[in-house]
């Protein structure tokens, strides 16, 4: 590990952040990462979901690399990896089809992690948690201070209250449960009338179903 390894990177603002990671996260666009030239999450043995409606990307990866994905609808893949980790559409350490590559790809963003605060520990993704860890994020307004606290305090939600989460949901892997937090962590936020000030509150059951509801609507298909 270099000097250069160990130096901080800035991850800009917060509330930035968080505006553009919940767009991706529906559908609305992409995440916008200064990845440099990092190649941490194309390295560390992970699966790419791509989607029967991502054609072209699916025209630019070989069939033989592609199998069917486990508990998905006909038609959705997942992209293996190499004997090394590596993803096999990684040529000379750069993406070979980066400007057609799939969706989860566009919307990953390893500042989930220190956003959430929720620790990689799978070490097969040894680098993924050493990037995440450089990541230093602007918190300016104290609403957004509150607001990150919020989101933390969602992802020790499931830690805590799985029982809330419905079978399917309860998240299986550190990447899920920064996801999952996003989507809650409104849930979390609360406004205290005596101080005019947002604080971090305790949501109830219902409050946790109904976002939950909101998610499944949104991601549910359209005839």
């Amino acid at each position: 590990m270099t000097d250069d390894d160990d130096q901080a990177l800035p991850a800009g603002s917060f509330s930035t952040w968080l505006a553009g990671m919940k767009r991706a996260l529906g559908g609305e666009g992409e995440s916008d990462v200064p990845c440099g030239g990092c190649t941490a999450c194309c390295t560390s043995s992970q699966f790419v979901h791509v989607g029967p409606d991502e054609t072209e990307a699916l025209a630019r990866i070989p069939t033989e690399l592609l199998f069917p994905a486990p508990r998905m609808p006909s038609g959705h893949v997942v992209l293996g990896y190499d004997e090394n980790g590596h993803c096999p559409m990684l040529v000379d350490g750069a993406c070979s089809i980066y400007e057609h590559r799939p969706r989860t790809c566009r919307t990953y963003d390893c500042r989930v992690f220190p956003a959430t605060g929720v620790e990689v520990d799978d070490e097969d993704q040894l680098a993924i948690a050493n990037r995440a860890r450089r990541w230093r994020f602007d918190v300016a307004a104290e609403s957004e201070g509150v607001e990150h606290d919020a989101l933390r305090a969602a992802a020790r939600f499931d830690r805590w209250r799985a029982d809330l989460l419905p079978e399917g949901v309860v998240p299986a892997n550190a990447t899920q449960r920064a996801v999952l937090a996003i989507e809650l962590h409104e849930a979390f936020l609360g406004h205290d009338d005596v101080t005019d000030r947002d604080v971090v509150v305790i949501p109830d059951a219902e409050s946790i179903e109904a976002v939950l509801n909101e998610r499944r609507s949104r991601r549910a298909p359209t005839p």
